[in-house]
């Protein structure tokens, strides 16, 4: 709120106070501190302010929601023709103005008041007439009835003000561009722009045409209300006239509102003339405490008008003034990305001071764990075999028929397309590997038909169908070291591989049969970092890693100077054909020259040549075109254009529907684009490969793995210790992913299903391994892809509100789609043949880059570059000292770091092991940091949880919300930390934790 020195502004209002009764009790310098009893100094309490205590307690925080106001004020203003009623302003959570010559609405902004028109609101409120729960069903009936209340009112002047009151508004509609356009052709060629309102006309008491056809009514949510406030000088009132009136039942007041919609308050102030806008800032004023929630629950509840001074009270105790002449009262705050929520507000301590304060460490310990996964439902321990099993199974069935109702939506077309081309960008790109590390025991087609068939099993049967199975890094690792060592004593690949998997299958239904999920309390934000960490930078190295390649096989043409361009030629000749090059895999050769000898004139292809058994000669047959730098070009151009696509839902371009169109196409458009470039450059670069035939892609093996006769009887004992270690990389991975996936900050409504799903992966492990398929994992990066493109926003928020996040659209069509085209894409062949390879490594790193980008840690590691002053305001820097954070960021890059050693060594075999022992590690950073410092960094553990608990409870459960409340802020939500989109504890941008 904006206070400047009081002045002689309002010289009529503060007459008026002169001549008046003695202010109530309610009044008192005291009462707002006293209005939620924050006074310091001991004194009596005053009745409005226990009606207020009263009031706000009457009802539960949450548990029943008040209609959004639309507030709308119209101010009396003196035209050519006589007074006229124009709309000035309106409020939908913030403030809009009518700019200067009534033609456009100006950017939605926190309104700041003078601190001195609030003081005359009160007033006004404590002087005025009050009508509470009026029953009436016209404007006209409303005035009849203010004005019958105001005995002092001489005849002539109630019917001056009534038929005042009466006239017609003139609102400030909003319109569209094709609208405005059609206006500017109408206004000069009528030399002027006509008014929708004649003036001096009356009220309608239906809505306009001008109110349906405006589009700002696709803002407003269902259910709204109006609020109208009406200020105004006039010259034949001695003293002002003010007004504040609840209806019982909100009625429709015709053409009262910018647009059609029941109204519910409304407040008049016309009085004699004043100074300096005394008037209008006391309307906004007023119609600025109608915005906020507090109030409007007093206003909708009160029964006397000490309940709403009381209020209003309560409000200015949590205004904050800002001091005159140190900032620009014209400038327009800019609305935040997050509101604190309401019942957070009667309670909240300045941020600043919370560390101070007696048992902030035990506070931060409660915020922490209450945010936690391990205080899900999902997770409790039932201690009977498979009880979580048929728990989850139990959740999960009522959801089942919902779960394809509710993918008929367009925004699932876009997902399905999307996470389709990247299933099979991936199925690719490690059946290629897969097939390098395994002699081509598995390969492209083996790669298709596992991910189709493990796919669409558990998207049909697991507890959390969102989640994308998917060859990963770590599998392939695994997969390449247990082909060597079958290579080096002699054994059967194949089979060996089948008894891990059945040991695997049953070391799964162990853990699913003895609750282990359980153990999920255990991973906290370092350990989830670190992996998600690793998976995205896999990605980001292997999209590389790819395109570096391309180098290789189509070298860039270093030796190419254009100066010696009439040197260049290429011929074929025909008259040697034992010197023939049909080895030469030059791509592009050139035409014959006219001017060579007759043996060399057949104009004939490079093919043509070569097959006629013809050699080529010249000094540019060996000319390559530059495939590496145009596949470098589209690598960069689709990663570049998924980002900006992506981005345009926040933009100011267009309306919002095609913003969140193209948004939710970002990637289509992306890819399509590249390869609209890509077919009309025309040039060879390497195409999407799709096997087309169902054989295997080695000969010498079958469909089907039999588990004896090839390898001795001691491998399926034997079998066991390597299944050990798959058994822990699988639980990691799928447990870690399903843990992100079903974070808080999602708002998912159907519950999770970790046990469910665990049983999945391992009997899934059954049939890949007996057929030779690769073994299949949840994969992060690509599930969270799924994720955030089935994200829900409301589509009417208000003028300036980042959209609200409303969750995940939450069913099993979507993968199920994607995993049938991977598996119909192998008859696709003639399609898919045209997407270069390039294009889909650019979506490889794009979805790498975003991922990593919406993690916590990459937010420390920038701080470790930034100097103090330039380092972002970011809640737990408040909190924690510098120092250990940045030793907090180290710790987790050294993890980070030798994780990938290891991965990347022939230390690969330990690779589960030390995922474990990410676990282990954070249990030990409690000898490094104190419980205070890991609860803002981190999330406590259970049992330090536990601890911190008992040093300091809740008061009540109000106020333990408020503290799970606060974890989203003072932590940050894990997965949307860093990239708030709006205030859903997710408004940011998900990725992984």
């Amino acid at each position: 709120m904006r206070a400047h020195t009081p002045r002689v502004a309002g010289t009529a209002l503060w007459a008026a106070d002169a001549h008046s009764q003695p202010r109530p009790e309610a009044s008192n310098t005291e009462a707002p501190y006293q209005a939620l009893g924050c006074s310091i100094f001991p004194s009596s309490t005053a009745p409005a302010a226990k009606q207020a205590g009263a009031t706000l307690q009457q009802e539960e925080w949450g548990d029943a929601t008040h209609p959004l106001l639309f507030i709308q004020l119209n101010q009396l203003l003196s035209t050519s023709v006589g007074l006229e009623w124009r709309e000035t302003a309106r409020w939908m959570k913030f403030e809009e103005k009518v700019e200067d010559g009534g033609e456009r609405w100006s950017t939605p902004h926190v309104p700041a008041l003078p601190l001195h028109s609030l003081f005359q609101l009160r007033t006004c409120l404590q002087k005025g007439t009050m009508l509470l729960d009026l029953d009436v069903h016209s404007f006209k009936e409303i005035i009849n009835k203010a004005l019958s209340e105001e005995a002092e009112l001489q005849p002539e002047v109630r019917e001056r003000l009534a038929d005042l009151l009466l006239r017609q508004p003139r609102h400030q509609p909003t319109k569209s561009l094709l609208q405005l356009l059609a206006d500017l052709g109408l206004s000069l060629c009528r030399g002027k722009a006509k008014s929708w309102s004649e003036p001096g006309a009356q009220l309608s008491e239906t809505p306009l045409k001008e109110q349906l056809r405006n589009r700002f009514q696709k803002k407003v949510p269902r259910g709204a209300e109006a609020a109208h406030v009406a200020v105004g000088e006039v010259e034949f009132l001695e003293k002002p006239f003010t007004t504040f009136i609840r209806l019982r039942q909100g009625v429709a007041l015709g053409s009262l509102a910018e647009v059609s919609l029941p109204s519910r308050f409304l407040f008049i102030l016309l009085g004699p003339r004043a100074k300096l806008k005394a008037y209008h800032e006391v309307g906004r004023a007023m119609a600025t405490l109608l915005t906020d929630e507090l109030f409007q629950r007093v206003a909708r509840q009160a029964e006397h008008r000490e309940d709403l001074i009381a209020g209003m009270e309560a409000f200015l105790d949590e205004v904050t003034v800002l001091p005159p002449g140190k900032w620009d009262p014209s400038a327009r705050i800019p609305p935040p990305s997050c509101l604190l929520s309401l019942h957070r507000r009667p309670t909240r301590h300045p941020p600043d001071q919370q560390s101070h304060s007696n048992g902030d460490m035990a506070a931060a310990g409660e915020r922490a764990g209450l945010g936690h996964p391990h205080s899900r439902e999902e997770l409790e321990r039932t201690g009977r075999l498979f009880g979580g099993l048929l728990r989850d199974i139990r959740r999960k069935a009522p959801w089942y028929g919902s779960d394809f109702s509710d993918a008929l939506h367009p925004q699932c077309l876009s997902a399905v397309l999307y996470i389709y081309l990247a299933t099979v960008t991936n199925a690719i790109t490690f059946g290629g590997m897969l097939g390098d590390a395994t002699a081509s025991m598995q390969g492209v087609l083996e790669s298709f038909l596992g991910t189709a068939f493990a796919g669409s099993i558990f998207c049909l049967f697991s507890g959390q169908p969102l989640t994308i199975l998917s060859s990963t890094g770590p599998m392939l690792v695994f997969e390449r070291l247990l082909f060597s060592f079958s290579q080096d004593h002699s054994l059967d690949y194949l089979e060996f591989r089948l008894w891990i998997g059945l040991w695997v299958a049953f070391f799964g239904i162990v853990l699913v049969a003895t609750e282990a999920s359980y153990l999920v309390r255990y991973f906290t934000r370092f350990t989830e970092e670190g992996f998600c960490a690793l998976i995205s930078l896999i990605f980001i190295y292997d999209s590389l890693k790819k395109m570096l390649s391309l180098a290789d096989a189509f070298p860039i043409n270093w030796q190419y100077r254009l100066d010696n361009v009439t040197s260049y030629s290429c011929v074929c000749n025909l008259s040697s054909s034992g010197h023939s090059s049909a080895g030469n895999d030059t791509p592009l050769p050139s035409l014959l020259a006219p001017q060579q000898p007759a043996a060399t004139l057949a104009r004939l292809s490079r093919t043509q040549c070569l097959d006629r058994g013809g050699h080529l000669l010249g000094t540019s047959c060996q000319y390559v075109p530059d495939v590496t730098l145009i596949s470098f070009l589209l690598f960069g151009g689709t990663f570049l254009s998924c980002t900006m696509l992506k981005c345009f839902r926040s933009s100011r371009y267009f309306p919002a529907g095609v913003r969140k169109l193209v948004s939710d196409f970002a990637i289509i458009l992306a890819i399509l684009t590249s390869c609209a470039i890509d077919a009309a450059l025309g040039l060879e670069t390497p195409k999407l490969l799709v096997p087309s035939e169902l054989k295997p892609t080695n000969p010498t093996r079958g469909w089907i793995v039999f588990p004896f006769g090839a390898n001795p009887w001691w491998v399926c004992l034997v079998s066991a210790l390597p299944a050990i270690l798959v058994t822990i990389l699988i639980f990691m991975d799928q447990q870690i992913t399903a843990v992100i996936l079903n974070r808080r900050e999602y708002k998912l409504k159907k519950g999770a299903g970790f046990h469910l799903d665990l049983l999945c992966v391992s009997l899934l492990m059954v049939v890949t391994s007996a057929t030779g398929l690769p073994w299949y994992v949840s994969a992060t990066v690509i599930s969270l892809a799924h994720m955030e493109s089935l994200r829900r926003e409301n589509a009417t928020s208000a003028p300036g509100e980042h959209p609200e996040f409303l969750g995940i659209r939450e069913q099993r069509l979507t993968g199920l789609a994607v995993f049938v085209l991977t598996g119909i894409s192998i008859f696709m062949a003639p399609i898919l043949k045209h997407i270069p390879m390039p294009v889909l490594y650019g979506v490889f790193l794009h979805m790498g880059v975003a991922a990593l980008n919406s993690i916590q840690l990459t937010d420390r590691v920038r701080l470790l570059l930034m100097p103090a002053k330039h380092q972002p305001d970011l809640t737990y820097l408040r909190h924690v000292p510098l120092r250990q954070v940045h030793l907090f960021t180290v710790i987790q890059l050294l993890c980070l770091a030798l994780l990938w050693v290891i991965k990347s060594t022939a230390a690969a075999i330990i690779f589960p092991v030390m995922l474990l022992a990410l676990v282990g590690i954070r249990k030990g950073l409690e000898r490094v940091f104190s419980l205070h410092d890991l609860s803002w960094l981190d999330s406590l553990l259970p049992e330090a949880a536990g601890k911190q608990a008992e040093g300091k409870q809740p008061s009540s459960q109000k106020e333990e919300e408020s503290h799970g409340e606060e974890v989203g802020d003072a932590l940050g939500a894990p997965l949307l930390h860093s990239r708030p989109r709006g205030c859903s504890g997710a408004g940011a941008e998900p990725g992984p934790s």
